[in-house]
């Protein structure tokens, strides 16, 4: 077992790697004072992996098993994970994203029970025809709420949209039809190739030790996983948009839009240093504080829901902006026109240099809270980045950094605008 103290002097910050004798990769955060505690037990498995080759086998699944698999693993012989964590107090629950599926606990009191309990029934699987049929209906009824619900489809019709071939333009929980295919023999198939603890992360912070969790995870998982035999397949994604508009009618009281700027996926995952750099362009650009927000706001084109995210994983990435607005096709062609100004001026030094210190702030805000660090530090893990290495990019980054990186950004010639009246 290989234990590694990593810190940051700028910060005046720590925290534990461990890759543990049984494959799993683990991180502690240990925050002195701090009374609760947060723990995420995930795996670099989400719904865009339905065709893999496992142990030399292709295999293609049906679209919502991620999802499936994960409300089925809170199930065993001998009861409900949930009844479980009842007895310890603990606030548990878990998701499944386009990428990742993680299952969590917060506590105040009985940490090592409550992580004992996550570590169990994550790694002891129970499957059978009756029970995985009468998650069906329970399922279905969830993927029916989800397409009645405004905010998931505009975004999920702004994806569908924007990308052609890639699979994360599937609704992560599939569609009534998709389910129904499910059998446990393939949740067995995918639970083998992908809930391989070499390819799963353990990140705990709050009030905790290393040694508290190491031990832990000593008692629990005893046995070491071979290393990870499973390739995902994804196909060729195009730079070009599929489409450039698409609208649903829904029960809203005012339209949402979001606006999608597709971007060249290229071979490989952004670095800490790109993401850094993108997370102050972004902030300079449509930020609470820059001028393309106080525009839209005081011309009262948008409301205090605008926002926006930066959306990749391996094969794919855009931006994204949303909002609630009664002008969707205005607030979309004005970020467009603002966009245009950017790549031709480039980024002002004075917004350069705010949106440089809200970005640091926000992520040392952030860091004052066990939910969070758990959560980046799984989240940085899966992306192959450093927690510290991302703090130190956004610190030591510079205007012309930052103009270079928007030469691949923003491209006001490849957009999706998506609309629910």
């Amino acid at each position: 077992m290989e234990i590694v103290e990593i810190k940051s002097e700028k910060l005046n910050d720590k925290y534990f790697k461990i890759k543990h004798t049984s494959g799993l990769t683990i991180y502690v955060s240990p925050k002195e004072g701090y009374k609760s505690a947060y723990a995420i037990f995930g795996t670099h498995f989400g719904s865009v992996n339905s065709h893999f080759i496992t142990n030399g086998e292709e295999v293609i699944v049906p679209d919502g098993i991620a999802h499936y698999l994960e409300h089925k693993l809170f199930e065993s012989e001998d009861g409900d994970a949930f009844t479980k964590y009842a007895k310890t107090g603990a606030n548990a629950n878990a998701y499944t994203s386009f990428n990742t599926t993680c299952y969590l606990f917060s506590c105040t009191d009985k940490f090592d029970e409550s992580l004992r309990i996550l570590l169990d029934f994550v790694r002891d699987p129970y499957f059978t025809k009756e029970t995985v049929a009468k998650e069906q209906g329970i399922i279905g009824q969830e993927i029916k709420m989800y397409d009645d619900s405004p905010d998931w489809r505009v975004m999920m019709n702004l994806i569908s949209s924007m990308f052609q071939n890639h699979p994360v333009r599937k609704d992560i929980a599939g569609t009534v039809e998709t389910i129904a295919e499910i059998t446990p023999e393939l949740l067995y198939t995918c639970y083998n190739s992908y809930y391989n603890l070499n390819n799963m992360v353990l990140s705990v912070a709050g009030n905790v030790t290393p040694e508290q969790v190491i031990a832990i995870v000593d008692e629990i998982l005893t046995k070491q996983d071979e290393p990870l035999d499973t390739q995902s397949i994804f196909p060729d994604e195009p730079y070009e948009v599929g489409q450039d508009y698409v609208e649903q009618k829904l029960s809203v009281a005012v339209p949402l839009f979001q606006l999608g700027f597709k971007e060249d996926a290229g071979d490989k995952r952004l670095s800490s240093k790109e993401i850094a750099e993108t997370d102050i362009l972004l902030s300079a650009f449509a930020g609470e504080a820059s001028p393309l927000y106080k525009r839209l706001l005081d011309d009262e084109l948008i409301n205090q829901s605008f926002g926006y995210e930066y959306f990749e994983e391996m094969g794919y990435r855009a931006v994204i902006f949303a909002a609630e607005t009664r002008f969707p096709e205005r607030v979309a062609e004005i970020i467009k026109q603002a966009a245009e100004e950017l790549h031709k001026n480039g980024v002002p030094k004075e917004e350069f240099e705010r949106a440089k210190r809200a970005i640091y702030g926000k992520n040392i805000a952030a860091l004052n809270s066990p939910e969070n660090t758990a959560t980046i530090m799984a989240s940085f893990d899966f992306a192959g980045r450093e927690l510290y290495e991302y703090m130190d990019a956004i610190a030591n980054a510079s205007l012309d950094d930052i103009n270079e990186r928007l030469k691949s950004q923003l491209d006001s010639n490849n957009t999706t605008l998506s609309v629910v009246k």
